[in-house]
């Protein structure tokens, strides 16, 4: 029989996906689920970006360019203008959403067997980038006591190695909420420019900072043009996932260079996608302003519920739609599958995320979940009612 390659072999599954067959199971059963697992906005999609793909009268569907048109990259450089990031559309390619945006960049940076220094938890799917690149993670440890602030740099100094070629955050965080302070960023910069390494920042939840802080985004910093490398997607910010275009933003000329080869060797991201993605840049800033209303809101009464569930831990997200949670449970994979498959109340159930899958290293968050605030607050406030009475029934 073939075999399939080690590295096929060593993919790893998707935390937030891997439970859809339970989910699917317990809606034939006539149970309704609020998902809580999936960073899926329910805000609905700028009408601009629509309207683009709805009223268009293209004969011909043919290729766009590999690395964007033009016109959007300069549009997108002109969104940035407006958010301190000073760039041009040379310095942008766009990419079949953030993740190919991400899986380009560990191409473009590492040979097989290099490191890349990530905190966790994090993103998932960062895990499965690197697997299929050859890139080797590095964690090092955040703490939920802390709201996962960034580790000492001391502890981040300790990790690196010939191997090392970057350090890869995730601003304001994925799956923690967390904000890193304009401090943490630029003692990120003095270590990368220490040992000469890229500091890739994903920064597709941009528009989701809270409580009157101020993003910071490592395009921003002075010195650090051949160093930064900048993820983003139109995904969360105009709720609109399913386009899956996103781009890879850098100075460093070389590297753009490399990303391009990588972008013709795809030929190209879809072009309706791309025709709504140029639209959206019309969105007006109230749309934004009522979108932060909204999560704050959601945050603010998904925490204050959460807090009332006794030997549970939560930190307060300043950013993102995001929360890590501490259960009082040993395995929070079971607890996760076991809710969808025998548990209900009113035939309600929940799904959320199990938190070991955003660490790499080994054992860690077992007992934490994921939640995604991405649905409404009467919503919200039910999923925490289920979650308190299936940690009673699960523990008895």
């Amino acid at each position: 029989m073939p075999k399939i390659s080690q590295k096929g072999q060593a993919m790893p599954e998707s935390p937030i996906r891997k439970l859809v067959p339970f989910a699917e199971d317990a809606k034939k059963r006539g149970n309704k689920i609020y998902q809580l697992n999936i960073g899926q906005p329910d805000i609905k999609t700028p009408q601009v970006a629509l309207d683009a793909v709805k009223n268009n009268n293209i004969e011909v569907l043919a290729y766009a360019r590999s690395e964007g048109s033009e016109a959007y990259r300069k549009k997108l450089a002109a969104y940035y203008h407006k958010n301190n990031i000073h760039v041009s559309a040379n310095d942008i390619i766009v990419t079949t959403g953030g993740s190919e945006a991400l899986s380009f960049t560990l191409g473009a940076i590492t040979d097989a067997g290099d490191e890349v220094i990530i905190p966790e938890p994090f993103y998932a799917n960062y895990n499965g980038f690197s697997t299929a690149n050859n890139t080797k993670v590095i964690p090092i440890v955040s703490s939920i006591d802390d709201g996962f602030a960034l580790p000492a740099i001391e502890d981040f100094e300790k990790l690196i190695t010939s191997k090392t070629r970057a350090i890869l955050i995730c601003n304001p965080g994925n799956p923690t909420g967390y904000l890193y302070s304009k401090e943490e960023i630029e003692k990120l910069k003095a270590l990368v420019l220490k040992y000469d390494l890229f500091l890739i920042a994903d920064e597709v939840y941009r528009e989701f900072v809270y409580d009157g802080n101020t993003h910071n985004s490592v395009m921003s910093l002075d010195g650090l043009e051949q160093n930064a490398i900048m993820i983003d997607s139109v995904s969360k910010r105009y709720s609109m996932c399913g386009a899956r275009i996103g781009c890879v933003v850098s100075k460093n000329k070389d590297f753009i260079k490399t990303i391009l080869k990588f972008a013709q060797a795809r030929l190209s991201s879809p072009t309706y996608a791309l025709m709504a993605s140029e639209a959206a840049l019309e969105t007006p800033q109230s749309y934004f302003d009522e979108v932060i209303v909204e999560y704050v809101a959601r945050r603010d009464i998904l925490i204050s519920e959460l807090n009332k569930i006794p030997n549970l831990k939560v930190s307060t997200p300043k950013g993102a739609f995001y929360c890590i949670v501490e259960l009082p449970v040993a395995d929070a994979d079971d607890f996760a599958q076991w809710m969808l498959e025998k548990f209900e109340d009113n035939n309600e159930t929940i799904m959320v995320a199990p938190a070991s899958g955003f660490y790499s290293t080994p054992g860690s968050g077992k007992n934490q979940i994921r939640i995604a605030y991405v649905l409404n607050k009467e919503s919200l406030i039910r999923s925490v009612e289920l979650l308190k009475l299936a940690l009673e029934q699960y523990n008895s």
